[in-house]
């Protein structure tokens, strides 16, 4: 199935492309424009059209890309074993899944968001490389390898307040989402049931200007 205009989501040709291209031959799509030109409600609507489940991963300005693959509680496992506590003879207990590891893990093909990595660390992008080229990764407390049972697709978004490293741009489809004109802007209120006449709400008509 291919992605295009929905029901809810109205896509412009360029992007149902890049969207379509990214899904076939299996390369991130990264997705830049201003706030609300709708990227995070893209990667929810390719997984709607494509049957998919989707994991959302929401990068804030602290978050490390280590934090994606996996955490390892070292501090925990500390304090259990001042406690006598019988878990801390398997590591396993102590590591916590990111985002990543549950797209590879799954047992059917997901869509993964990876929304506003621009607001992390510069070398943010860099350290995912290897990760989302080869979708395998090392965990070292376990001397496991976790490779994708199924080769998510990705999504990640940018809001564009920093550039992106050339490694990083180099392994991704790109596509700007602009802000809609005149055309798409009357599909848009047509889809969200906004054109004149037509209750925003059942019990809210649209308030006219007296």
């Amino acid at each position: 199935m291919k992605f295009g205009t929905t029901e809810t989501y109205v896509a412009a040709d360029d992007l149902a492309i890049a969207v379509n291209a990214a899904v076939t031959l299996q390369r991130p799509l990264l997705v830049k424009g201003e706030p609300g030109t709708g990227k995070t409600e893209l990667a929810r609507q390719v997984a709607a059209v494509l049957g998919l489940p989707l994991i959302e991963w929401h990068v804030k300005s602290t978050t490390k890309a280590q934090q994606g693959l996996y955490e390892y509680d070292a501090v925990g496992r500390l304090r259990d074993s001042q406690l006598g506590d019988a878990r801390v003879h398997e590591v396993r207990n102590y590591i916590r899944k990111g985002k990543l590891w549950q797209a590879f893990e799954a047992e059917t093909r997901v869509v993964l968001l990876i929304d506003e990595i621009d607001k992390a660390d510069i070398e943010f992008p860099n350290d995912l490389l290897q990760e989302l080229d080869r979708m395998e990764f090392h965990v070292y407390e376990t001397g496991e390898m976790v490779a994708a049972r199924h080769r998510p697709v990705v999504i990640i978004t940018s809001n564009n307040e920093k550039e992106l490293p050339d490694a990083f741009l180099r392994r991704c489809f790109f596509h700007f989402i602009r802000f809609p004109d005149a055309d798409m802007l009357a599909g848009l209120c047509c889809t969200n049931r906004l054109t004149v006449g037509l209750p925003l709400l059942p019990d809210r008509p649209i308030l006219r200007p007296s």
